[in-house]
């Protein structure tokens, strides 16, 4: 990945993060936006996000954020000033659940601290 392109995704992220944070809607739960990956045409990009709660907490955010899908393409388009506006999905990332479960297991594994 180039380093323009790299620029791009963190600049969408940082500018997703605060438009996710202004919205209204009450499906959406507590998002975090791990992150973005965009295509090198600008056509396409796919949003990562974190929430806290359960799956079904989850499916209710992703169902917000996608049907808020063209609010924040407009404040994408506005903030990044690009030739084109990505397409928006969003996707939940699992590498926060797998990075939970490997600290819970190594927590079991680990011997117990003694002072």
């Amino acid at each position: 990945m180039s380093d323009r392109m790299r620029e791009v995704n963190e600049a969408a992220r940082e500018a997703l993060a605060s438009g996710i944070g202004e919205l209204k809607d009450p499906r959406i739960g507590f998002v975090t936006v791990t992150g973005v990956d965009t295509t090198p045409d600008l056509r396409q990009a796919r949003v990562y996000v974190s929430v806290l709660g359960s799956e079904r907490k989850r499916a209710q955010t992703l169902e917000g954020l996608a049907s808020a899908h063209g609010v924040l393409q407009a404040r994408l388009a506005n903030e990044l000033r690009m030739k084109r506006t990505p397409q928006l999905a969003f996707e939940y990332d699992r590498s926060v659940d797998y990075g939970v479960r490997m600290s819970t297991l190594i927590d079991e594994l680990a011997p117990p601290e003694s002072d």
